[in-house]
């Protein structure tokens, strides 16, 4: 069935912000001699969605702590977001272009607001979109469906005539239980995984025009 719909992740799909994210964790981490690695990143953030918080509670700190650092965390990721002038991933403009006079497109995200929103201030991305979904809108994130439940009620469309466009685990996930086909798209930190259930894996987004149709 020819796709009428398509619900876009953020951060690593349109945007190159995965990066920084990583950055901001791994210094917070290293204040108690922690040393975050890649395989660490996309382990507990990319696939499972729990963080690395656990590491912390087991040297002792109490969930008031922890969320403190989790907001400092958020500030000196926005601190890194502001120092940036362009983080639309390369080729994503074309692609948008292409895909936008025949679909029905929205993103769905698990960023705060307020980072969402400090991310496009200076792109010129969100014309293409008819809305965003964002952490606030949802109670459960991915790999739960509720996000991608959302947007496909926001799309009013069949699951059947609507596909979803990743870059993780817990996003591949969260669309499959949602009912959704979803295409991947690889970076280098996914390189090694096998992305199993995916309607199609591709290496860069300007792959995307071939495997959409």
């Amino acid at each position: 069935m020819k796709t009428k719909g398509i619900l876009w992740d953020n951060d690593g799909v349109l945007v190159d912000t995965e990066g920084l994210f990583y950055a901001a964790n791994r210094e917070l981490f290293a204040r108690f001699d922690i040393a975050l690695t890649h395989q660490h990143f996309f382990d507990w953030y990319l696939c499972d969605n729990i963080g690395a918080w656990h590491l912390l509670l087991e040297r002792g700190l109490d969930q008031n702590q922890i969320a403190a650092l989790r907001s400092d965390r958020n500030e000196r990721y926005s601190e890194l977001l502001q120092c940036e002038k362009n983080l639309a991933i390369v080729g994503i403009e074309n692609v948008l272009q292409t895909l936008a006079p025949h679909n029905r497109m929205g993103i769905v995200t698990s960023s705060r607001h307020d980072h969402f929103h400090m991310i496009h201030g200076q792109l010129d991305l969100l014309k293409h979109f008819e809305f965003v979904v964002t952490e606030e809108d949802y109670v459960n994130s991915k790999p739960a469906p509720d996000p991608y439940l959302l947007g496909l009620a926001k799309l009013n469309l069949a699951a059947e005539q609507c596909l979803v466009v990743e870059d993780s685990p817990r996003g591949l996930q969260a669309a499959l239980a949602a009912g959704l086909r979803c295409v991947v798209v690889r970076n280098e930190m996914s390189r090694h995984y096998d992305f199993k259930g995916a309607y199609a894996v591709v290496d860069g987004v300007e792959e995307l025009l071939s495997v959409i149709a």
